[in-house]
This record gives C-alpha cells, structure tokens and sequence, in this order.
C-alpha cells in the first residue's frame, strides 16, 4: 500500500517508494558511473539502479575471471613476473571477457547520459511521488539519514551500509556475494591467524584469486551507500517542500524580490 497511487499522470517520475528500495532518477557523472564498470562489470549499472542487467555483468565477470585466471594473471603482473601471467592465462575464456568487459564500461557511459536527460525533464514536471510503503513483509518510507553511518556500516561489511538506506535490492545481492568470496578466498581463517601472530600460515592459506574482489567490493559498497544516502536526503527535503507547498501554502503567495514581506 502507498500513500500515493500513480495515476499515469506524468510522463516521466522523479522517484517510487517500495516494500524493497527507494529507486530515484537524479543527476550522476557519466565519467564515474563508467569508472566503476571498469572496475568490476556491473558496478555501474548497480549504481543506475539498472539491476538486472549489473546482475548479469556482476556474475558474468567472476565466472568468466575465474575461468580464464585472470586474477592469477594480475598478481604475477603485480610482481614482474610478466611470463608466469601469459602462461597461466585461458585465452579461450580471456576472448569472450574482453568484449563484455569494454560493452559494460559503454553501457553503463551512455545509460548514465540518457538518464541525467531523462532526470531534467523529470524535475520540470515535478510530479508527485510516493513517499510511504507498507507491505505484508515491509515497511520503506522516506526520511533523512546519515552519510557517515552508511560508510560505517559498509566497511563493517560490504551490503550492511545499503541495509541502512532500506536498498534491499542491492543489499541482498552484495551480501551474498561476500558470503561467497570469504568463503572461496579463507580470508576469515587467514583473519584468525594474524590475529594470533601466525603471519606466514595466514599468508599460506589465502586464496588471492578469490580475495583479490574485495578491495572493488568494499569500494563499491561504501560509494554506493554514501551517494545513494546524500540523494536520499534530497528527496526527503524536496517531497517535503511539495507537500509544504500544496498543503499550507495560500495559492495567491509570492516572494518578491527586495522588498519585505509582511
């Protein structure tokens, strides 16, 4: 149930309030949102809100990463060791991942610049939107929250961060995904040990290939959250100015320019 039914009304809306997320339209650069798909394929979509299609680009990208060791690849390379990282790479998988690899960084540039027009023409019109959402499994609604517990809460975990700011969406699939690369990687065990001052076990028993998607998953998840946060508490301010406006607000009212108002 909404507190606000869309009654088509409006060609284009700003923002929907539902039981899993707030998905909203607002301005992005295009150049960061295709920085991020560089980074790890999907990232940039998920920033979009564009959730299938980042799905399939996330999971393509460890499938296929996996596959053709490209980790592997990148650590030698890391190292100097350049011949170890040619022979140790699958080219039979390395050639079907660079097309998707450069069609997720395009993507992700040309959806960004097609939104931020479709987010202008949004704000003209400025319709209404819904602000409250009650379900049998739910309840989402919007008001302000804080930047700085989102970057908390996702350094913590990645995904705890988009639990804040009610992405469940999002959150869902980024905590399973680290569930499964702390699993696959032992970064937990090699954790422990350098905790009780076994480096070189610790060191032994982490699987790099695998831990080698944190450092772009932990940056995702703490960007993600913040900006989504600061956008958040932008609609909050602007759906409480439209409802300010429409409900107290006498029709006949201006605010003229230099001279007092009584």
């Amino acid at each position: 149930m909404n507190n606000f039914t869309n009654d088509n009304t409006a060609r284009r809306y700003q923002a929907h309030v539902s039981i899993l997320g707030t998905t909203q339209v607002h301005r992005r650069n295009p150049y960061i949102i295709a920085w991020w798909s560089a980074a790890f394929p999907g990232f940039g979509h998920l920033l979009l809100s564009k959730y299938l299609r980042g799905f399939v680009l996330f999971i393509w990208e460890v499938v296929v990463n996996i596959k053709c060791n490209l980790n592997f690849a990148m650590i030698y390379s890391f190292q100097g060791e350049i011949d170890k990282a040619k022979d140790i790479l699958d080219t039979r998988w390395l050639l079907i991942y660079i097309p998707v690899y450069i069609f997720g960084i395009w993507d992700s540039y040309r959806t960004t610049i097609d939104m931020n027009k479709v987010y202008i023409l949004a704000e003209r019109e400025n319709h209404q939107f819904n602000s409250f959402s009650i379900g049998a499994l739910e309840i989402n609604y919007l008001d302000r929250r804080n930047p700085a517990m989102s970057i908390i809460w996702s350094l913590f975990i990645p995904g705890l961060g988009q639990l804040y700011l009610h992405r469940i969406t999002t959150a869902f699939f980024v905590i399973i995904w680290v569930v499964v690369f702390f699993y696959q990687s032992r970064g937990l065990e090699a954790i422990s040990l350098l905790f009780l001052g076994e480096i070189a076990e610790a060191t032994s028993v982490i699987n790099p290939e695998w831990f080698l998607f944190f450092p772009s998953l932990y940056g995702f998840s703490v960007y993600d959250s913040y900006s989504n946060t600061v956008e958040n508490n932008k609609l909050f301010d602007q759906e409480q100015r439209l409802f300010l406006k429409k409900n107290y607000q006498f029709p006949t009212f201006k605010v003229l320019k230099g001279q007092k108002v009584n």
